[in-house]
């Protein structure tokens, strides 16, 4: 950690009696709160009649340490903590602390004078080097350090101290006493102590260095394992400010404000905290070596790929790129291979829309085995994927990297989806929720919060919804929003998750307008999301002309980023556009070159449902055994891993390609193929109400209707008959014909 600023020491009395000696170099300095803790330590040595007990001392053992790195507390709050560990202890402090602030300034000069003899003795009560001795000499120095002014200043506020505790606590009683019966109002009052707990290290005045850095790295750890417990965007920066207010030049303030700034997106102050921390870190390292490996030099390359780093995750592509090209030169001039290793990585990310980032990429591979840095394979099969996945996972384990750990997990999570294995997918989320983490973090802090988890949790709730348990997703996007708020940085991950969720309810139950209202939503997230969508939504409404070229336009612009599975995607709607007007000729060919790219990039899924496709459009143009023949290729996966919503699709072809087909069978036959055809037809209709998808219900119960007509079955007609012209009044109808609806 970077030295507190100089002229911290030089400026002997501080506000609301905060006193530190007027030495530089101390790097502690006597407040009234420490005095306190002064106190508890000297009771604690006692013994005799009024000794702690074991059991007593190992809780206050506990309590010790946050109470000697953390901020000054009110005196009230001391004597709770106090309290709730040793009750008996507790009033004792708060008799000495009475005595010393009610008796004279020679009882505060005799207390110090007393604590010297801690160290004496055969066997001391504290030893010298342990925490509470090195807190104890500390202590003894800076008080010796101070003139006869500062030490009556000192106690000045040291009986300040007392009163307003003492006034707090007559306070507490009373409110306890008055409004016991009403637990509304004691929990209102717990919020605001709450609220005035945040405001506590600004309202003592600057932190030492130690409070200092005890400070940021608790803020720094609770921002990575468990943002919902670090303080509030605005109350950290103000803490931050105050710090930064008395010590400009302390080189982590600036990174966690950087950190802080990232949380809400703010890319001005981001990047002026992130120039601010290598500025002062570049001349801290400046006056301790030379430009060496941890020097000068290598300050300035990685505060380019850090700079780059940001304006790539705020889509400032350009300007990531001068940053990068500057952190190569000075890696380059300074023959520092793992930062040009990480400079490479970047570098591909920034030159996806480049015809060389396959190579760039093939490049990084190798140079990363070279010199130990792991990555995965891009556009491989899926074993080979997974076996350089299994290799890094490997070292992952053996150095315990378990937030490596997590990402890979997650990412695994992600491929199994994109592969389109549901099982799989399922799995490798449910391994991560449960496993325990290998980073031993403070008790109370959750180390499942972090991206990883927010990203598998997503997965989850998306899955869930895609086999009709909603009320599962729900309860999954509600721990969601729970564990990460709307101001945290990883919300926007399950706010466009339950965006997505939603607009695929809303179109299941023909609610296009509702759907359309959504579309705005999911674009601030995912712009290339959002105009699928409004793409989809058009495709609906039966505007056809204007859901062309928005995905003409879209088509476009995926081929040009290199997002395959947007490509296929998009290449479907266009498909269905084009049979859906009735041109199925035209759709051939594009379903082709989507089937192409699905088995090019091994994604099984939407391979499976491009040959659907193909099988519909074979059905339409009149050869329904052609159909029968593609659909059995490409159902197993489906009914496999597929979405309820495509299982109840693909069910519903085989239901029409057995019609169709029997329409040249002998009167046995054709009834026979006619009786499989509605119990596939009822196999769908069951899938499409578990996803409450009444639009598709109604064709089916419309074609169960016109096959219970044929084999006679009058009875069962006049049901399917009531049900389909309850739900066609209850639907709008856009005069699309049945047989070109997949």
């Amino acid at each position: 950690m970077a030295s507190v600023h100089e002229s911290l020491y030089f400026n002997p009395m501080m506000t609301n009696g905060v006193v530190h000696a007027n030495v530089f170099g101390i790097k502690d300095w006597v407040t009234p709160y420490k005095i306190a803790v002064l106190v508890l330590l000297n009771e604690m040595g006692r013994k005799g009649e009024g000794a702690v007990s074991l059991l007593e001392r190992r809780k206050l053992n506990q309590l010790l340490l946050p109470l000697l790195q953390g901020p000054d507390i009110t005196l009230s709050k001391l004597y709770k903590l106090i309290e709730d560990s040793c009750p008996q202890l507790a009033n004792s402090v708060q008799i000495r602390i009475k005595l010393m602030a009610e008796g004279e300034l020679k009882d505060m000069e005799q207390f110090f004078d007393d604590l010297s003899d801690s160290f004496s003795g055969t066997e001391p009560e504290v030893h010298k080097t342990s925490v509470v001795g090195l807190f104890l000499r500390h202590m003894i120095l800076a008080y010796s350090k101070l003139s006869f002014s500062q030490v009556f200043k000192l106690y000045t506020a040291l009986q300040q101290y007392f009163q307003n505790g003492e006034k707090k606590t007559v306070e507490d009683t009373e409110m306890e006493l008055t409004s016991r019966e009403e637990g509304e109002r004691k929990m209102e009052k717990e919020e605001l102590d709450v609220s005035v707990r945040e405001e506590e290290v600004s309202c003592s005045g600057p932190l030492s260095q130690k409070q200092a850095e005890f400070f940021l790295s608790q803020q720094a750890s609770l921002l990575k394992n468990d943002e919902t417990k670090a303080l509030t965007p605005a109350s950290l920066q103000k803490e931050l400010n105050n710090l930064l207010k008395f010590n400009p030049d302390f080189a982590e303030a600036h990174y966690l404000s950087y950190l802080n700034n990232l949380r809400v997106q703010d890319v001005f102050s981001s990047t002026h905290s992130l120039l601010h921390y290598f500025d002062r870190l570049i001349l801290t390292g400046a006056e301790s070596k030379s430009n060496g490996e941890e020097g000068y030099g290598r300050s300035l390359r990685y505060a380019a790929l850090n700079l780059a780093a940001l304006h790539c995750r705020f889509g400032h592509y350009q300007q990531a790129e001068l940053a990068l090209q500057e952190a190569i030169r000075i890696a380059q001039e300074s023959n520092d291979h793992v930062c040009l290793q990480h400079c490479l990585s970047w570098l591909y990310v920034l030159g996806q829309k480049r015809s060389d980032s396959y190579v760039l990429l093939e490049h990084s591979v190798k140079k990363a085995v070279h010199f130990g840095l792991p990555r995965a394979f891009a556009g491989k099969t899926a074993n080979k994927l997974m076996d350089a996945l299994k290799d890094s996972d490997l070292l992952h384990w053996k150095h315990s990297l378990s937030e490596l750990i997590d990402i890979s997990i997650a990412q695994k999570t992600a491929i199994w989806r994109l592969y389109g294995r549901s099982t799989m997918a399922l799995q490798q989320a449910q391994m991560l929720l449960s496993m325990n983490s290998l980073e031993s973090v403070n008790s109370g802090v959750q180390q499942n919060n972090t991206e990883s988890f927010a990203v598998a949790l997503c997965h989850l709730a998306e899955l869930h919804a895609e086999q009709g348990c909603f009320a599962a997703a729900a309860e999954v996007l509600k721990h969601l929003k729970e564990r990460f708020p709307p101001n945290t940085q990883h919300a926007q991950l399950w706010m466009l998750c339950d965006q997505k969720i939603q607009f695929d309810r809303a179109m299941n139950d023909g609610k296009y307008h509702l759907a359309d209202s959504l579309v705005t939503g999911i674009t601030a997230l995912n712009g290339i999301e959002g105009v699928y969508r409004k793409a989809v939504v058009l495709q609906a409404q039966n505007q056809m002309s204007e859901a062309h070229k928005l995905l003409q336009k879209l088509l476009t612009y995926c081929q040009k980023l290199k997002n395959t599975e947007m490509v296929i995607s998009v290449l479907l709607s266009v498909a269905e556009l084009y049979w859906r007007s009735s041109s199925p000729t035209i759709a051939m060919p594009v379903l082709l070159q989507a089937l192409a790219l699905s088995k090019e990039y091994r994604l099984q899924y939407l391979a499976s449902e491009t040959v659907l496709n193909l099988a519909f459009a074979q059905l339409i143009l009149g050869i329904p055994e052609q159909a029968l023949t593609l659909l059995h290729m490409a159902i197993e996966p489906i009914l496999a891993d597929g979405a309820i919503l495509d299982k109840g699709r693909a069910m519903f072809l085989v239901a029409k390609c057995q019609v169709a087909s029997a329409a040249s069978y002998d009167p046995p036959k054709k009834a026979e193929a006619l009786e499989a055809a509605i119990e596939n037809l009822n196999e769908a209709k069951n899938y499409f109400a578990k996803v409450d998808c009444k639009e598709r219900i109604r064709d089916v119960v419309y074609f169960q209707a016109r096959l219970y007509h044929t084999l006679g079955k009058t009875q069962e007609r006049n049901r399917c008959a009531m049900l389909f012209r309850q739900l066609h009044q209850e639907l709008p109808s856009h005069g699309v014909p049945l047989i070109n609806h997949l």
